[in-house]
């Protein structure tokens, strides 16, 4: 329970009855949860696509703001502002992303008398700023990366400075975060067009191309300071996140403590970040990031005004809810623990669990969740926004959970975080879990050796980023349960002898099997390989199988001619295709390039008749503000284009058509 100081004015403190979340998905979910445990009512918002989301559905009441487009929902602020006044709402939690660190939503909030669970306006507008805050934090004294944050960042401006701080740097969008509007770039002939690219993708995502310079610090540690800090002048900081592991400047894996952080950089870390705060006049939860080099120099590097998504991990090894100090500190109240009160306590490791493919450039996924089943066990914990039918959409963010698992120690935190990863089923979209299993299981990353350049260094040639290629015993399995539901879901103990020829199709690939029934079970034949299974009970999608003697669970899924499994602590679907004697004809190689994903069209670049290689760039979709590359899966030369620049485009929507050496003329469309 939070405490109130013997000094605080009760005038000073207000009671705040009901709360709207202006977000969606798990942080909607984690906030109504303790926002209900504290007696608050709560209210949603909701975009028309998620009319049946689990937010909605959690909240006490709910509005819907809109369109699917977050331009026309969830950053509509007349539109959220209309629901408080409707329901009653006196306090608005604005969650992460969309219009948590918007300014202007935080005073337009206060304009309509509304408590904004977060700093004050001004704290906002200046920490939103790369280039303000910079300034600022260089007179608060708090260290900062060399770099380039001029008045003047015109390209011929930015190009001067960029020789005077010399390579390799960094390009950084003024606005904003999550690795959007970043480049890193090592020579000069590089620079223009990674200005263009920063300065257009700050635009899409922020509104603002403004841009700052700074100098490349090689293979640092990415490690923030948790800070809070109330109206009454008082700031702590919750010790550190080490949020080191990244993929293209955005966050794979976060955990506290920091493997690299000792007591004393700590303490030297957290009286900064509690200065950054103190010198903006903050209020509420803050994360001030540091990037902190091999000898253990840090720099400050921005600070986000708001909750963050790995905020898991501190309260698992703090004992607070971060959710819980916010709203007191909304309320007036003072923060109820000194910096000596707290506490370090085991470890916690969080990972993102998101709907895209890791073998296919991490292209996000779209679609149906036929089943997401968690784990469970000891030291788990799920927040997650998503359940079992439910449709991934387009529009947002594919992150369907963060899972996170504490322990004594590291080792202990790893050893669970990997079998929670083993054993979380995820039926109807491909997901990024055994890429980041494999992370947690790096030997680099449990030595606590693993820095901001691990993933390109240690993990460029990881099995979890190639697609892939099923086993004798994965095809025998998929071929078994597919026979077996041919048999209306009996055993086969009775069945006679039979041979029945089978076509799977798996990613790209189209697999000949021979199937033989028998009275011992079945066997599968691919080639010159053959594998025995037999197959026990069976009941709700789970499946007993006895694998050379050895009694062991799989769980599937059907639909329609789909079979989704997971078994051994991998996942993959297959497609029976037996029938379908076109099998195939989009498959890797075949020169028509499909879109990997829904979005939209920003460049085509090539035209017809220009000769293309095996991997070259042809079309750049946008979709979830991130730009993505559609490449060539052979040689030859532009047959057909099916897109032009601004189209919206549906998965699997054919782009382009590529004829290689002897191809007949292309099929048009």
């Amino acid at each position: 329970m939070l405490a109130l100081a013997a000094c605080t004015p009760l005038r000073d403190i207000k009671m705040l009855k009901k709360l709207l979340i202006a977000n969606r998905g798990e942080i909607a979910v984690r906030v109504i949860r303790t926002a209900k445990s504290l007696g608050y009512r709560t209210v949603a918002v909701y975009s028309k696509a998620d009319a049946g989301a689990l937010h909605v559905e959690l909240a006490d009441e709910a509005v819907c703001i809109g369109p699917a487009p977050a331009s026309q929902s969830y950053l509509n602020m007349d539109a959220i502002l209309d629901a408080a006044g409707k329901t009653g709402a006196d306090c608005v939690h604005p969650g992460y992303g969309f219009l948590s660190e918007n300014a202007q939503f935080a005073k337009a909030c206060k304009d309509a008398g509304l408590v904004f669970v977060g700093p004050p306006e001004a704290a906002i507008d200046l920490m939103g700023s790369k280039r303000r805050s910079k300034i600022a934090m260089q007179e608060a004294g708090v260290p900062v990366v060399p770099g380039y944050e001029g008045n003047n960042a015109g390209d011929d401006e930015l190009i001067q400075a960029a020789a005077d701080i010399g390579y390799p740097l960094m390009v950084k969008a003024s606005a904003g975060g999550g690795g959007r509007g970043m480049r890193r770039v090592d020579s000069e002939a590089e620079l223009a067009d990674s200005l263009r690219r920063a300065r257009s993708e700050a635009r899409q995502s922020f509104g603002d191309d403004e841009l700052i310079l700074e100098k490349a610090v090689i293979e640092p540690r990415h490690v923030e300071i948790q800070v809070f800090a109330d109206r009454h002048g008082n700031a702590v900081y919750l010790g550190e996140r080490d949020c080191s592991v990244q993929r293209r400047h955005q966050k794979v894996v976060e955990e506290a403590p920091s493997p690299f952080v000792t007591p004393e950089l700590r303490e030297a870390m957290g009286k900064a970040a509690v200065k950054a705060a103190l010198a903006c006049q903050y209020e509420g939860a803050g994360t001030v990031e540091f990037l902190v080099d091999k000898d253990r120099n840090f720099y400050f590097l921005e600070m986000n005004t708001r909750l963050q998504v790995e905020h898991p991990v501190t309260e698992l090894i703090t004992g607070q809810d971060l959710v819980a100090l916010q709203l007191a500190v909304a309320e007036g109240r003072p923060l109820p623990l000194s910096q000596s009160e707290i506490q370090l306590s085991g470890h916690a490791i969080e990972v993102r669990l998101y709907a895209e493919d890791p073998a296919s450039e991490f292209t996000p996924q779209t679609g149906q969740l036929y089943q997401f089943e968690p784990a469970a066990g000891d030291g788990l914990r799920y927040d997650a926004g998503v359940r079992s039918g439910d449709i991934i959409s387009p529009h947002y963010d594919p992150m369907l959970a963060k899972i996170i698992a504490w322990g004594d120690n590291r080792d202990e935190a790893r050893r669970r975080l990997v079998r929670a990863l083993e054993d979380t089923t995820v039926f109807g979209v491909t997901t990024n879990r055994y890429f980041l299993s494999r992370i947690v299981a790096n030997e680099t990353f449990g030595a606590g050796q693993a820095t901001t350049a691990f993933l390109d260094q240690d993990f460029r040639d990881d099995p979890s980023l190639s697609s892939h290629e099923l086993s004798i015993r994965e095809l025998a399995l998929s071929a078994a349960i597919l026979s077996r539901s041919g048999t209306g879901g009996e055993g086969w103990s009775n069945a006679p002898s039979t041979v029945t020829p089978m076509t799977l199709e798996t990613g790209h690939r189209i697999v000949e099997l021979l199937v033989r029934q028998t009275a011992e079970g079945v066997s599968v034949s691919h080639g010159e390989s053959r594998y025995d299974l037999r197959l026990e009970d069976d009941r709700d999608g789970r499946l007993c199988i006895i694998d050379n003697g050895v009694r062991q669970t799989c769980q599937y899924h059907q639909h329609s001619d789909s079979l989704y499994l997971h078994a051994l602590g991998r996942s993959w679907c297959v497609r029976d295709v037996t029938h379908q004697p076109t099998a195939g004809k989009d498959g890797a190689g075949s020169g028509r390039l499909l879109a990997t994903m829904d979005g939209a069209v920003t460049e085509v670049l090539v035209q017809e008749g220009d000769a293309v290689q095996q991997g070259q760039p042809l079309v750049v979709l946008e979709a979830m503000k991130m730009e993505h590359p559609v490449k060539a899966d052979c040689d030859g030369v532009v047959a057909s284009i099916h897109a032009v620049a601004g189209d919206q485009v549906s998965r699997n929507q054919l782009l382009v058509e590529i004829a290689t050496t002897g191809d007949a003329e292309p099929t048009k469309q």
